[in-house]
């Protein structure tokens, strides 16, 4: 109602084409990746979509708002690092292990701009600020057999190495290895995913597009733009989304430190979930799996907790998992995942979920591979069914 009685132009980013039968009447623009709901075909709703462009891979919200800017004025060119930071928290290089379409493009501007720096390197998270043998326990795509989840394996596979791998007692970070150090490390993994049994598939994802960002200091959450996105998820994701735009903004000082804190308790949250629905288990319903997180997984985290389950060794049905947590006294909210082999196969999340939450009176939307919706209490159960009518139907 509020937004009805605004006399202003409004601008939705990173949102917006999921309710577009909603906006009538409303003076807007749109600047979105998702998979739009009905059709507006006019100038102030820029979706990839609308030119046969993946909103999944090619470009992000971020990236969409940063091409407006780049518009306005081309001075603007020198904040393609924050649309990379957002092409990267939306693990738009997933797919190739790269960065493509018009991210590839945004990365080039911001490569002439200096303000962004592409190459090859090891793909696994933390390559800025965890120990090595961290950045091996965490690893999960792919998967390394014997390591990821072992922090004391880790540390053994990396001492037998001919590598330095520690500066008197404190374990080296990744971006302090010399080259022909990080080339010794990804060989051998490679040796062990292959004997392993994994395929050279797979080990060609430990590999691929790594963005550093050349004006923050090396070593920092802020070098690295999946640090840094993960950085802002923290803040906003929380409610504070005012001290992630202080971080944007440049603010290394309270802005910054606000944030460090911010992001202690995300991940405390996020390991409290994944503790939660471990102890109590998935339930399976038709071709679907899910976890109810109640109010004890925030409803800002479930769809978080979803994917990193999804993707851990914990995880036996390859269906899609859907998560549920409280939003408010009257409304659930429901975040899907399911791998990339079962969107092949005509899987799209983003319509299922959109379709199912309608029949119940409730909104949905996002990707094939990732998506959310926000239905009434109490009504999870027939949003199972409605959903796993919809993906079976999908798959036949």
């Amino acid at each position: 109602a509020s937004l009805r009685d605004s006399p202003k132009l409004i601008w939705f980013t990173d949102l917006g084409s999921g309710m577009l039968p909603h906006l009538d009447g409303l003076d807007y623009v749109i600047t979105d990746h998702h998979t739009p709901a009905g059709h507006d075909d006019s100038w102030r709703h820029f979706n990839p979509y609308r030119y046969d462009v993946s909103g999944e891979q090619a470009v992000s919200g971020a990236g969409l708002a940063f091409l407006v800017a780049l518009a306005m004025n081309p001075e603007n060119r020198d904040l393609a690092d924050l649309a990379m930071v957002g092409a990267a928290g939306d693990v738009q290089d997933a797919a190739a292990c790269r960065f493509t379409g018009w991210n590839s493009d945004i990365a080039d501007i911001g490569e002439h701009a200096g303000v962004v720096h592409r190459y090859s390197d090891l793909r696994a998270f933390g390559r800025q600020t965890r120990p090595l043998y961290k950045l091996l326990q965490y690893a999960d795509d792919p998967m390394l057999p014997g390591l990821t989840g072992r922090a004391k394996a880790c540390r053994t596979f990396l001492q037998h190495l001919d590598v330095p791998v520690k500066n008197g007692r404190r374990w080296k970070k990744w971006v302090e290895l010399q080259p022909d150090e990080k080339r010794h490390i990804i060989s051998s993994l490679v040796g062990l995913l292959l004997s392993k049994g994994f395929g050279h598939h797979r080990a060609k994802r430990l590999v691929g597009d790594v963005c550093e960002l050349p004006r923050e200091e090396e070593g920092t959450q802020l070098r690295d733009t999946r640090e840094y996105a993960t950085l802002l998820n923290a803040t906003a994701r929380y409610g504070h989304a005012d001290v992630g735009l202080q971080v944007c903004h440049g603010d290394r000082d309270d802005g910054l430190t606000a944030a460090y804190d911010l992001l202690k308790d995300h991940r405390r949250c996020i390991a409290q979930g994944i503790r939660f629905v471990k102890k109590e288990g998935l339930q399976e319903y038709g071709g679907l799996q899910y976890f109810n997180g109640g109010s004890v997984i925030r409803d800002t985290v479930v769809g978080i907790i979803a994917g990193m389950l999804l993707h851990s060794n914990d995880i036996k049905n390859s269906g899609p998992l859907v998560g549920f947590a409280e939003k408010n006294g009257s409304e659930i909210k429901a975040s899907a995942r399911v791998v990339s082999s079962l969107t092949d196969r005509g899987i799209d999340l983003a319509a299922a979920m959109q379709h199912a939450a309608q029949q119940l009176g409730g909104i949905g939307g996002g990707h094939p591979v990732a998506a959310g919706a926000v239905i009434p209490r109490g009504k999870e159960k027939s949003f199972l069914a409605l959903l796993d009518r919809e993906v079976q139907a999908q798959l036949a």
